[in-house]
């Protein structure tokens, strides 16, 4: 008896699945459970299908999460001719803020972005964009590296805070605590208490206003030297 040929034992076997459907599946595994619960088993229970499915598509899961988080990085909205066109220090704040809108519209993700660095094709093409106006803003190569790493960074530090603030009951636990001190032990405390806790939001726009300013002091420091 004649075997099946390998591509007849392929064919019997379980049909293969679109990348794209994968890690929308993936993006949306990790919205719904978590970082953590992002397995090759765990897609593949979500997909109705096997792991051998995955292991078309995916050495291991390190490069599943590769995959995955430069999707993340293909949401981020910016209009390439229009960041070219800002001043250096607008477009740190541009590129921050538009990185940290899209991690916050997948809240559970940023972990992921803790176990490499970001080098799919959407993280690359950020970069370059960003670095290269940094670049013609003056700053040497050394300092243009090192204010996207921060930057990046920065954000990252906020984003993982995203998954604990989609419920306002403990804001306003916490607001309800401060407001109750005692004003003799407390007194500054109870005297910011109407601004407590600052927003996850706002604490990032001054965090970020603060870097920038900082990074123009550096850069204006730097022109009087050369």
């Amino acid at each position: 008896m004649t075997s099946p040929s390998p591509a007849a034992r392929r064919s019997r076997g379980r049909p293969a699945v679109p990348l794209d459907r994968i890690l929308a599946a993936a993006l949306q595994l990790v919205d719904e459970e978590g970082a953590e619960a992002l397995s090759m088993r765990s897609l593949a229970q979500r997909l109705e299908s096997g792991t051998a499915t995955l292991y078309r598509h995916f050495g291991n899961r390190a490069t599943l999460v590769n995959h995955v988080v430069d999707r993340v990085f293909g949401e981020v909205d910016l209009d390439p001719r229009a960041l070219a066109e800002l001043s250096w220090d607008q477009a740190c704040q541009v590129v921050a803020q538009a990185m940290f809108d899209a991690l916050g519209r997948h809240r559970r993700v940023a972990p992921l972005l803790i176990e490499q660095t970001p080098t799919g094709p959407n993280a690359m093409v950020l970069r370059e964009r960003c670095l290269a106006v940094l670049l013609d803003g003056g700053l040497p190569p050394s300092v243009a590296a090192r204010v996207y790493a921060t930057l990046s960074r920065y954000v990252l530090g906020f984003a993982i805070q995203l998954a604990g603030t989609e419920d306002g009951a403990e804001r306003e636990r916490a607001s309800a605590h401060f407001h109750d001190l005692p004003p003799v032990g407390f007194p500054a405390t109870r005297a910011a208490a109407d601004s407590l806790p600052v927003p996850l939001e706002d604490e990032f726009a001054f965090g970020l206003e603060l870097i920038v300013t900082g990074l123009r002091r550096l850069h204006a420091t730097a022109g009087r030297a050369g």
